[in-house]
This record gives C-alpha cells, structure tokens and sequence, in this order.
C-alpha cells in the first residue's frame, strides 16, 4: 500500500468542518474496501427524475471512489454494480445499465491507465450482451500490465451461485482424481472464487441506509466491518470515504479472538 502523500492533501484539501484528512491514521487504512452502490433509483426518483438518471449520475460517484480509493493507496477496491436478481428489472432499466457499463468503462480507461489501475470482473460475465463483454475483456487485457490497485467491478454476480460454482468445480476435480477431499480447505475454496488473489474486504460500505448483505461475497466478509450511509450512491463523495475509513479505524477488530488483559 503506498500514496503520495502531496497528491493525497492536495486532494482533500477542501475539507467540510466534522471531517479533514488528518482526522485518519495514514498508516491504517484498509488493504481492500468494497461497496454496495445502492440509491441510484431513488435518488433520481427523489428528485422527480427518471431512475436512469440515477444511474448516470452514480457514474461520477464511482469515478471519484476509483480516484479517492487510489490517493488513499488501497490494494483493491470491489464494488458490486449488477447482481444476478437484477436481470427481473424493467428491460429499459437492464438496457440501460449495459450500455452504460460498456461506454463508462471505455471512458474511463484513461484514468485507469494513468492510475496503473488493473481492473478485474466478478460474476458470469458470458450472460452479458456481446458489446459489453467485449469491452470489459478489452479492459482486461489493457490493463493486465497495471501494477496499481486492483478494482473488481461485480456484474451478474451473486454470491451463493459463486459458492455452488466453486464447489462444482472442486468436486468434479475430485471425480477425476485431480484432487482428494481431504485437501479442500478453506484457501483452496477461496482459490475458486471469482476474488482469487484478491484479500478479502475489510470494509464494506453500502449507501442508502440498507441494513443486508443482497447476496454480495457471502464467504468474503466473513470478518470485514461494515459501514452503512443513508446517503444515495450518486451523492456518496471523498468525504463520507474518508468518515468510513475513520469508523473503520475506530473498531477493536479481533477476528473471534479477544485481547490479553
């Protein structure tokens, strides 16, 4: 984890009163934060919009979270777009967000490339429109090189058909010999997710005040802290990061253990 720490306060020099940089220990910020984006839809409807403006407007939020997340020197930044229910939405609203994945992203690779940002998908990217998947695998291969953070965008994803898919996947090596019972532990189940070589989140942040998990990377945040705004995703910014960071900060994270008196 490293940052430039000039950059870092150029950054976030323009500080609201309750939350300033300094307000962080530098030296203890999370390897991995993941998101729920959740209030696109809400927030547009709020404001007498139509919902896939919303959506459009949530773009700006993650490009500042990507930047935000870099300039804290994160390892990996995750964050959950589609999941695999979200196909049940209206057609227009599903069109919508396909198209808006692929023509983001393509937007969006300058800043990745002068980021060094590498840029991962979690979920069954095969049942995505061809015009998206093509562009998420051209993000793939012009980013592979990139030594920076890793940013993991989750599209038809869900997490228990990741668990069924990674245990089919060890079962039938099992079948073929490849692989006896008694070797499955937990770092080989997790060597068959989706966030292989991804450490696993230690914090999640979910916006629009929702209190559960919406079959987001079940295995994964088995010891992560969890912080949740009431605020919509389009108006989530560097501030209320740096606020997450600094509630994550004040937790006594034990991971089931307690401390020696």
């Amino acid at each position: 984890m490293t940052f430039d720490e000039t950059a870092l306060r150029e950054y976030f020099s323009d500080a609201p009163d309750d939350i300033a940089l300094d307000d962080v220990d530098l030296t203890r910020i999370p390897r991995h934060v993941s998101f729920i984006m959740d209030g696109n839809g809400r927030w547009a409807q709020s404001r007498g919009l139509d919902r896939s403006k919303g959506h459009i407007a949530g773009v700006d939020s993650l490009r500042e979270t990507v930047t935000t997340s870099v300039r804290l020197g994160l390892d990996a930044l995750s964050c959950y777009a589609f999941s695999t229910e979200n196909w049940k939405r209206p057609q227009r609203e599903v069109n919508l967000l396909m198209h808006l994945f692929a023509t983001t992203l393509m937007k969006e690779m300058p800043l990745f490339h002068q980021e060094n940002v590498r840029l991962r998908f979690l979920g069954d990217l095969e049942a995505l429109p061809k015009e998206t998947r093509e562009v998420f695998f051209r993000g793939l291969d012009e980013t592979s090189d990139h030594t920076g953070m890793t940013f993991a965008l989750a599209v038809n994803y869900g997490s228990r058909s990741e668990i069924v898919r990674a245990a089919r996947n060890l079962a039938a090596n099992a079948a073929m010999g490849n692989l006896s019972p008694d070797e499955i532990d937990e770092e080989l189940f997790s060597a068959n997710l989706y966030t292989a070589g991804i450490p696993d989140p230690d914090l999640l942040i979910r916006t629009s005040g929702e209190m559960r998990l919406s079959n987001y990377l079940l295995w994964q945040l088995a010891y992560t802290e969890f912080y949740v705004t009431d605020l919509y995703w389009p108006d989530f910014s560097r501030w209320e990061f740096l606020r997450a960071v600094r509630s994550y900060q004040s937790r006594d994270r034990r991971f089931g253990g307690v401390k020696a008196k």
